[in-house]
């Protein structure tokens, strides 16, 4: 069976979504996009660039050990990493609007 390839974010999304149906693990992925907010503005307003190099460490390791460990699934970071990555901030969005339950029924 042929695996589906997405050309554009919005057809991308959804099986994002379904790729994150865990609690924990989307939690897990909020704090890590949340830290990833926090280390560019702190990197900015204070001139601290480290935090640059923090964002991915702190951004990919909460989110991985949400697929590895909850999720059981590979993310999807490895095959489409532009869109996992706008996914992310989209998700995280979604959350703190309401717009998507942290507990997927």
């Amino acid at each position: 069976m042929e695996e589906k390839k997405y050309k554009t974010l919005a057809e991308f999304y959804p099986f994002y979504l379904s790729e994150h149906r865990n609690l924990t693990s989307r939690v897990l992925h909020f704090i890590g996009t949340g830290l990833v907010i926090l280390c560019f503005i702190t990197a900015i307003l204070f001139h601290t660039y480290y935090f640059l190099l923090a964002m991915p460490v702190v951004g990919y390791g909460f989110a991985w050990v949400g697929h590895f460990f909850f999720e059981k699934n590979k993310p999807a970071t490895f095959k489409y990493p532009r869109f996992s990555l706008a996914s992310d901030f989209i998700l995280f969005w979604d959350l703190l609007s309401g717009k998507q339950p942290f507990r997927v029924k």
